[in-house]
């Protein structure tokens, strides 16, 4: 069993246009933490937990992927001008 808590739809749309537009966001966690990545795409495990994957690139390592499972979202916020949207509180 797992603690994991579905979004509701009309915040997980914003997810799926950041993704089909690859928009750099700048991510809030409820832990905290902050950081800007790429989002690339959802996914959604045999467990029913969605996740956001996401690309970054490092001086060291290339582009990385890593996965954000959703319920752990504070916030989004596009840093690329023009974005279809603005900040997303979850």
């Amino acid at each position: 069993m797992t603690d994991y808590q579905p979004m509701d739809c009309d915040l997980h749309d914003y997810l799926e246009i950041a993704c089909l537009r690859g928009y750099r966001l700048n991510v809030v966690l409820v832990d905290g933490a902050e950081f800007v990545a790429k989002a690339v795409t959802t996914r959604t495990a045999a467990s029913k937990e969605e996740f956001l994957v996401m690309e970054r690139e490092s001086e060291q390592e290339g582009k990385e992927q890593f996965e954000v499972r959703l319920d752990r979202i504070r916030r989004i916020e596009p840093v690329d001008s023009g974005a279809d949207f603005g900040v997303i509180e979850f």
